[in-house]
């Protein structure tokens, strides 16, 4: 229950800052915004905004709040950093995003889509294209078209500068309060009561302005959403089934609230608007894979931390399974699996995953799910089996060659194995072709502390710990590779180098803390 009552409160403080003030998300940046009414704009264009929000808020200076942003989140507990699930919803976004390549902006926002462990119904757009979606949204989704509905509003949100558009007009909204505490304080030399009225007045005026503005933003990202969706050839009724049920999720809550005080637009409304525009197209259907409820059954099992919440996961999937379909079996299989490995029985769940593969080739021999082939190198890893897990690997990254997921497992394989030659040199080759990737550096760092490379593997851990945005703790280590004994002369180059550079980073980071600037 306290798990419950900490994500729910933590998915209300993420969605009011993002969606609706987004005060409290920027404070810790130096940054105050004060959003206002915008007008609506055709979803069939996706305008390049003009000057007045670039003054506030430049593309670039978006990218750099949201990375803040991203480290923050990346250090909570409830970040789902899985990359199966990651590299399932990035290759759906960018599925998206190729129908409308004018939604990465002039910036050409290179978006980051992720999960966060948390039971509502919701997902959220920060500055700069990061795209959070929450556990319960994707398991309360029926099929893959309502997840890309949402996925596809919230690239609606960050395309159409929400938060930019917000600070266009920001010193106009804040001229509303402070002319209202002038004329105020004019007015309560003659009526006290009349100068509070006035105060008060240009405060709700003030606020009003901002749910204006928040509910124009979501009928917005509605409408771009959908021509989104439908152009990637997903069903545009996916958006409104989902909203049907969100509605029935928040039920209680809307109803308290009257309507003129809501962030968001009714939900009734905007499921009228979707129907509205839909209502003379065609009827598509989309029939999906095996890679939604895959991962569907992978999230229900990463989300819980709990033994009760395995044993229900545990119920669903057998349940699946009875349902003699191929999805459904495949699915069910993949998930007992999961929670098989999770309680530490590896052999059992072996045997899962040859059930949900043995239904994979018998329908369709060359069909291969990336998922599926992640958990069973991640089983053979379980069960030390590194030969078996290398020969799983090498199958994979034939198979799914731009999967990270399984380039990270391969290196892994192999220092199971004891190859830590060949792991150090796969690593240094991949470090030269993804140089913004810590997980990398983070294994180079153990393959060269098992080859006896003090100093190198210091800089791998450097290397790391500055792209997760730690940089003095990357400085340290720098220090320390200086000082191993087996420093070459080449080395001490590049770690004089490379510390200026990062001192002189960390000095800039400090001065923007300081001016309160981004």
């Amino acid at each position: 229950m306290a798990f419950e009552q900490a994500a729910a409160f933590r998915s209300l403080v993420i969605h009011r800052c993002v969606r609706w003030s987004v005060a409290t998300l920027l404070i810790a940046s130096g940054v105050l915004l004060t959003p206002s009414f915008i007008p609506s704009v055709q979803a069939q264009a996706l305008p390049n905004l003009g000057d007045t929000e670039r003054e506030e808020l430049s593309p670039a200076m978006e990218r750099r709040l949201g990375e803040q942003i991203m480290r923050q989140i990346r250090r909570n507990r409830d970040y789902l950093d899985d990359a199966p699930t990651q590299e399932y919803l990035n290759n759906l976004g960018n599925d998206l995003l190729a129908v409308r390549p004018e939604a990465r902006g002039e910036a050409q926002y290179d978006y980051f889509f992720f999960v966060v462990r948390d039971p509502m119904l919701n997902a959220f757009a920060l500055p700069g294209g990061f795209i959070g979606t929450h556990t319960g949204l994707i398991l309360a989704a029926q099929n893959e078209s309502e997840v890309a509905g949402v996925m596809a509003h919230e690239i609606g949100h960050v395309a159409q500068r929400h938060i930019a558009r917000m600070l266009g007009k920001q010193r106009q909204d804040m001229l509303i309060p402070l002319a209202g505490m002038i004329l105020g304080a004019l007015a309560a030399s003659s009526s006290p009561n009349a100068g509070v009225g006035i105060m008060m007045g240009s405060q709700g005026l003030a606020m009003q302005r901002q749910l204006n503005f928040s509910r124009e933003a979501e009928r917005e990202a509605d409408r771009i959403g959908l021509d989104i969706m439908r152009d990637a050839g997903y069903e545009t009724s996916g958006m409104i089934n989902f909203f049907g049920r969100l509605q029935q999720a928040t039920r209680g809550y809307n109803d308290s609230m009257p309507a003129y005080l809501r962030s968001h637009p009714l939900t009734t409304e905007r499921i009228a608007d979707i129907q509205a525009r839909t209502r003379d197209q065609p009827y598509r259907q989309r029939a999906d894979g095996f890679d939604f409820p895959v991962i569907q059954a992978r999230v229900r099992v990463l989300q819980t931390n709990s033994a009760q919440g395995l044993f229900e996961a545990e119920e669903v999937f057998k349940r699946q399974v009875q349902q003699n379909t191929r999805t459904a079996i495949v699915a069910g299989n993949y998930g007992l699996a999961m929670v098989a490995l999770r309680r530490g029985a590896p052999d059992r769940a072996q045997t899962f995953i040859d059930q949900a593969r043995a239904v994979l080739k018998d329908g369709a021999p060359k069909t291969g799910n990336a998922a599926l082939t992640s958990l069973a190198i991640e089983v053979r890893l379980a069960a030390r089996q590194a030969n078996e897990a290398v020969a799983e690997a090498e199958i994979a990254r034939k198979q799914f060659p731009l999967s990270r997921g399984m380039a990270l497992q391969y290196a892994d394989a192999l220092m199971a194995a004891n190859r830590a030659d060949d792991a150090v040199a796969f690593l240094r080759d991949q470090t030269s072709l993804y140089r913004s990737e810590p997980q990398l550096y983070d294994r180079l760092a153990k393959g060269y502390a098992a080859q006896g490379r003090q100093a190198l593997q210091h800089m791998a851990l450097a290397e790391n710990y500055a792209l997760r945005g730690s940089l003095p703790a990357a400085i340290d280590q720098l220090g320390i590779a200086r000082r191993a004994p087996d420093a070459t002369f080449y080395d001490q180059s590049i770690i004089d180098a490379r510390e200026r550079e990062m001192k002189a980073q960390r000095m800039e980071e400090l001065q923007r803390e300081k001016d309160g600037t981004l």
